[in-house]
C-alpha cells in the first residue's frame, strides 16, 4: 500500500494498513460504544448490536474485535463488572458511570516520557522563529489525526471530523481538517512548517502500534508542565476532575487554572486530557469531541478486561 506525502511517495507497512482500517471503523465503533453503553444491562445479543450500527453480525463482531482488541461480549462483561456504585451515588448517569470506573489500560502507556521541551522559551515567545516543523495527516483508531513533529519529538496531535456540527454549549462535536491545521499553525506563526503525510503516518504507527516510549516535545509554563505531568499519573481508563488534577500537581486551589492548562495541551491521547473531567463528572467539554473521549476511555478500559 502506498501513501503520498507532498511531492513524494512512501510505502506503508501492514501495520499502517491496520491503522487505516481501524480509522475507517472509528465512526461506527463510536456509535456501537454509545449503544452498548446504553443497553449493556439488558445484554443485547450480537444481532441486535449489529443492527444498531447497520452491519451484519459477522461483520460487526470482526470489526469491533479488530478495533477494540476484545469482542463485544467481553466489552459488555467489562461494563457489567465495573464498579460504578460510588459514581451513581454521586449523581452520575448510568452511562457516564459505566465509563468512569476503574479499569486500567495497556501498561505500555505508562512508559510515555517527556524527553525534553520542544521549543525554548525564546522560540515560543517569537512564535516558533527558526523552528522546523512537519505537519501531516494519518489514520488512527480514533479517526483522522493531524500530527505536528519537531526534530526533538511530537509537539502536536489532534483529531479531525470533517462535517462536524457546530459547538453547542460545552459539548465539542469536533473540528474539520482545515480548522485543526490552522489551529496548530497559528501556535507557531513564525516556524517553517512543511507537509508530509508519510512522516505523520510513521509517527502514528509508532504511537498507536509501537511498544517503545514516544518522545514528546512541547513548551509550556512551569504550572502547565505540572498539570500535564499530573495527567500522566492518572491510570489509563480512569478519570479525575480538574480539582483532583490540580491537587495532584500540588496546586489544590487552582482547579480553574488546571482546566485552562488541560485545554492548552496540544498532544492529545499521549498527554491524556481525555481523562480529565469538569466538577460535575460528565463526559463533555473535550476539544476533540465527546464521542472520541468516550471511545478513548473505553479503548483503554477494554484492554484490561
Amino acid at each position: 500500500m502506498r501513501a503520498a506525502g507532498r511531492g513524494k511517495l512512501c510505502y506503508m507497512t501492514n501495520t499502517a494498513s491496520s491503522l487505516s482500517e481501524r480509522s475507517v471503523a472509528y465512526g461506527r465503533m463510536a456509535d456501537a460504544l454509545s449503544h452498548l453503553g446504553d443497553t449493556w444491562r439488558d445484554w443485547p445479543d450480537l444481532a441486535e448490536c449489529a443492527r444498531a450500527v447497520g452491519l451484519s453480525p459477522h461483520h460487526f463482531q470482526r470489526e469491533f474485535t479488530r478495533w477494540a482488541g476484545i469482542s463485544p461480549k467481553q466489552y459488555q462483561a467489562a461494563l457489567a463488572h465495573a464498579e460504578a456504585g460510588d459514581l451513581l451515588r454521586q449523581g452520575a448517569s448510568l452511562l457516564d458511570a459505566s465509563y468512569e470506573t476503574g479499569l486500567s489500560g495497556p501498561s505500555r502507556l505508562h512508559d510515555l516520557f517527556i524527553a525534553h521541551e520542544g521549543l525554548t522559551p525564546g522560540e515560543a515567545k517569537t512564535g516558533g522563529q527558526g523552528a522546523d516543523l512537519v505537519m501531516g495527516e494519518a489514520e488512527t483508531p480514533f479517526g483522522t489525526a493531524i500530527l505536528v513533529i519537531s526534530p526533538r519529538g511530537l509537539c502536536g496531535l489532534g483529531f479531525a471530523d470533517d462535517g462536524a456540527d457546530a459547538k453547542l454549549g460545552f459539548e465539542h462535536p469536533g473540528y474539520g481538517k482545515r480548522a485543526v491545521k490552522e489551529d496548530f499553525a497559528s501556535r507557531y506563526p513564525n516556524a517553517s512548517i512543511r507537509e508530509d503525510n508519510c512522516e505523520a503516518a510513521r509517527w502514528a504507527t509508532r504511537i498507536f502500534e509501537g511498544t517503545e516510549p514516544v518522545p514528546v516535545a512541547l513548551y509550556g509554563t512551569p504550572f502547565r508542565r505540572q498539570i500535564w505531568r499530573a495527567l500522566l499519573d492518572i491510570p489509563p481508563g480512569e478519570t479525575r476532575t480538574y480539582g483532583e488534577v490540580a491537587a495532584a500537581a500540588g496546586q489544590p486551589k487552582a482547579a480553574r487554572a488546571a482546566g485552562t492548562a488541560i485545554g492548552a495541551n496540544t498532544i492529545s491521547w499521549l498527554i491524556p486530557c481525555h481523562r480529565a473531567l469538569a466538577s460535575d463528572g460528565r463526559l463533555h467539554n473535550y476539544h476533540w469531541g465527546v464521542a472520541r473521549k468516550r471511545a478513548m476511555l473505553t479503548f483503554e478500559r477494554a484492554h484490561a478486561a
